[in-house]
């Protein structure tokens, strides 16, 4: 398993990351404490749940399957979801935050959380409301790194402003949706990432199973998966070509002699700036298939094929002027040589 560095911090996790969302939802505890003490065994030490997940049941799962090894995890939830009936009961003031934490905690059985993720964008709630809040909690001791999920870019960037500004507790990741189908940050959000200094912890690698081998293209309903029931299955999100796209992979796969799955995986994994994938399963058996995308590299000429049939369309005003400054330099007339 390899270690990467997460953003500018020192904190090392491992390039797969188990995700914990089916803990509770088809994955029941017995499987869950299986399915985390593989992970440990195989070398990965990094975990993801969200306080809303399976009505909380994951975080509880979670917890229970570390008792005894927590020195060996870490250990990322979020917050933000309704976690009630009540007005303040979900999104990122400091009232639902300092609430938020505290069940967590409780759930997990954990006197910490190693990253706290605001989950999802709450247009209300000021960022230095937020961004105060976390700041306090890392103080106290219940969070050791915050971070963010799903902002857009120039919200991203300023609530880095924000804190820097204000000598506040700063956004050491950053974990967007990332996968051969859905390459949208490309655009702006992974440079503002690199440029900044954030790491980048993706979801969804598989595209909901659409790129796990089980389908065909053309095909985007498959009984007793997750397609069928309509739960996190994102093709909305899906690029205009992501049938051509999976043709590809399928042979791709197949002549690395890999399953599409790891293929899928690897290929993001191989991605700059990329620090570790979140993969999700419900049974051991799947995790197993898929922790198989760590530990090795895809050839050149296949990584070629899949970037060139993934590539995303470039929207203005990017595609009007990132070939600008090739042609500019290209422009300058050297001296003849003497």
């Amino acid at each position: 398993m390899e270690y990467r560095q997460l953003g500018r911090s020192g904190l090392k996790v491992s390039e797969i990351c188990l995700g914990t969302m089916t803990f509770g939802h088809g994955t029941d505890e017995r499987e869950s404490t299986a399915m985390v003490a593989r992970a440990l065994d195989l070398g990965v030490n990094f975990f993801d749940t969200a306080n809303s997940y399976a009505d909380s049941e994951s975080e509880r799962l979670l917890g229970k399957a570390l008792s005894g090894r927590r020195d060996r995890a870490v250990v990322a939830t979020k917050f933000y979801n309704p976690m009630g009936g009540g007005p303040n009961d979900s999104g990122m003031s400091r009232y639902h935050i300092m609430n938020a934490i505290d069940a967590s905690l409780s759930r997990l059985d954990m006197d910490h959380v190693d990253i706290y993720y605001i989950h999802h964008v709450d247009q209300q709630t000021p960022l230095d409301e937020m961004l105060r809040a976390l700041d306090d909690l890392v103080h106290a001791g219940k969070v050791r790194y915050i971070a963010c999920s799903n902002f857009e870019a120039w919200r991203l960037m300023d609530a880095l402003w924000t804190s820097d500004a204000n000598g506040l507790s700063r956004f050491v990741c950053y974990q967007p949706q990332y996968s051969l189908v859905v390459r949208d940050i490309e655009v702006e959000l992974l440079p503002a990432c690199t440029r900044t200094g954030l790491g980048i912890v993706t979801w969804s690698p598989l595209a909901g199973g659409f790129l796990s081998g089980k389908y065909q293209p053309g095909e985007r309903s498959k009984q007793g998966t997750r397609s069928e029931q309509k739960w996190a299955y994102p093709d909305a999100y899906f690029a205009p070509n992501a049938d051509d796209i999976l043709a590809v992979l399928l042979e791709v796969a197949e002549s690395l002699g890999k399953t599409p799955a790891e293929t899928a995986i690897r290929w993001i994994l191989e991605r700059p700036a990329i620090t570790s994938v979140i993969v999700g399963a419900r049974t051991v058996a799947q995790f197993d298939a898929n922790v198989r995308a760590g530990g090795w590299r895809m050839p050149e000429d296949a990584l070629a094929r899949l970037n060139d049939v993934s590539a995303p369309r470039i929207p203005y005003p990017q595609a009007m002027e990132w070939p600008r400054d090739a042609a500019r330099l290209a422009a300058i007339e050297s001296p003849p040589a003497p």
